[in-house]
C-alpha cells in the first residue's frame, strides 16, 4: 500500500484477483460497472484461458468515494493491458468522481519500475492525456475500428440499409430455407452447434474456445446472452454469439458453413438477430465490435478508430531506450516517405 505524492489519493498494488476482489467489496461486479470489459469477471476470464504473457500487475487509486483500477500484466519494465483478442475495449474501471485517481495510477506504475507501457483497444484518447500529464512520453496509433449503429424501430433501420443486402435478404429467404433459433440461456447442445458451425466456417480456430464457453453460460445466466443459429434440417450452418444489455447490443461472434455460402445462411441469421434485438430487446445502439470488414459496412451507420497507447517513463533507462528507439523509427519512416 502507498499513498500518493499528494497524500490524498491511496494506491494498492496486486498480483491476485482475489484480493482485488476483496479490497474492490463489489466495485468491479455487474451491478457497479455498465461495460462488460470493466468487470472483474471478465478479467477472471481473459487471466484463465487466454494466452498472456507474463503476470498480473493490478492498481487501484481511492480518493475517498472514488477509485480507478489499472488491470495489466507485466514482464520486466515492460507491462500491457490485460487483454485478448476477444477484449473489444479496454479502459480504467472507475467509480465515482475518479479523475484524481488516474493520475495517481499512471504514476505509481513509474514507481512500480515500468519503462513502457502499452494499452489497446481503447475506444478514446483520455488516457493518453492522463499518462502525458503524469510526465510519461506517450504515442497513440491505430489500433483498429468499431462500427456501430444508433437504431430507434425496425422499420427505419432496415429501410436504411442498402437495397443490394436487402434485395439478398428477400432473394434467399424465400420460402424460408432455414430454421433460424435466437436463445437467451446457455444451452450445452445448441453450444456444440455453434461450434461445429464455427469449425466449418472461414474462420480461423478459436484461440482459446473454453473463453467463449464461459463467457456465454456466464452471460446466459445473467440474461444477456443472444445466441443465433441457424439450421438447414437438423445440420447447423449459420452461428452467432451476441450480448444485450444496458440498452446496447454486441455482437461478438459470427460464422456460416462456407459450403453453405451462396445461400446466405449468415446474412438471414443476422437479418433475424438485428430484428430480434430492436423489436424483443428494444435496444438503442448496436455494437459490431472490432474490425473493419467490407460486410459489416451494410449494417452499420458509424464508424470511429480505435486506438493504441505506447507511453514510456524517461525516468527509467528502460524507457528512455524504448523512447530513443520509437523517435529513431519514426524518423526514418519520415523519411522514406519523402
Amino acid at each position: 500500500m502507498a499513498s500518493d505524492g499528494d497524500g490524498l489519493v491511496e494506491v494498492r498494488i496486486f498480483d491476485d484477483l482475489d484480493a482485488v476482489a476483496a479490497d474492490a467489496a463489489g466495485a468491479l461486479d455487474r451491478g457497479r460497472q455498465a461495460s462488460l470489459f470493466d468487470r472483474l469477471d471478465w478479467y477472471r476470464l481473459t487471466l484463465a484461458h487466454a494466452p498472456l504473457r507474463g503476470r498480473p500487475l493490478i492498481l487501484r487509486a481511492r480518493d475517498g468515494a472514488a477509485a480507478a483500477w489499472l488491470f495489466l500484466m507485466r514482464e520486466g519494465a515492460r507491462a500491457e493491458g490485460m487483454v485478448s483478442w476477444y477484449s473489444l475495449r479496454f479502459d480504467a474501471p472507475r467509480i465515482g468522481a475518479a479523475d484524481a485517481c488516474l493520475p495517481a495510477l499512471a504514476r505509481a506504475l513509474a514507481d512500480q519500475g515500468i519503462g513502457h507501457v502499452a494499452l489497446w483497444p481503447l475506444a478514446d484518447t483520455h488516457l493518453a492525456h492522463v499518462f502525458a500529464a503524469a510526465g510519461w512520453r506517450t504515442r497513440l496509433s491505430a489500433a483498429s475500428v468499431n462500427r456501430h449503429v444508433a437504431v430507434t424501430d425496425w422499420p427505419t433501420y432496415w429501410a436504411a440499409r442498402p437495397g443490394a443486402l436487402r434485395e439478398t435478404v428477400r432473394r434467399r429467404g424465400r420460402g424460408d430455407p432455414f430454421r433460424l433459433v435466437i436463445l437467451d440461456r446457455f444451452d450445452a447442445a445448441a453450444w456444440r452447434d455453434y461450434e461445429a458451425v464455427y469449425a466449418r466456417s472461414w474462420k480461423r480456430a478459436e484461440g482459446a474456445p473454453a473463453f467463449l464457453h464461459v463467457l456465454a453460460e456466464q452471460e446466459g445466466a445473467a440474461g444477456t446472452l443472444r445466441l443465433g443459429l441457424g439450421y438447414d434440417g437438423a445440420r447447423p450452418v449459420a452461428a452467432q454469439l451476441w450480448l444485450v444489455e444496458g440498452g446496447t447490443a454486441t455482437i461478438h461472434k459470427l460464422a456460416h458453413d462456407e459450403a453453405d455460402r451462396a445461400r446466405s445462411p449468415g446474412t438471414l441469421l443476422s437479418h433475424a438477430m438485428f430484428r430480434h434485438v430492436i423489436e424483443a430487446d428494444g435496444v438503442r445502439l448496436i455494437d459490431f465490435g472490432t474490425g473493419d470488414d467490407a460486410y459489416k459496412a451494410d449494417w452499420m451507420d458509424e464508424v470511429r478508430p480505435l486506438h493504441r497507447l505506447d507511453a514510456w517513463n524517461p525516468r527509467n533507462l528502460n524507457g528512455l531506450a524504448g523512447l530513443a528507439r520509437d523517435v529513431a523509427g519514426k524518423l526514418v519512416r519520415t523519411l522514406r516517405n519523402r
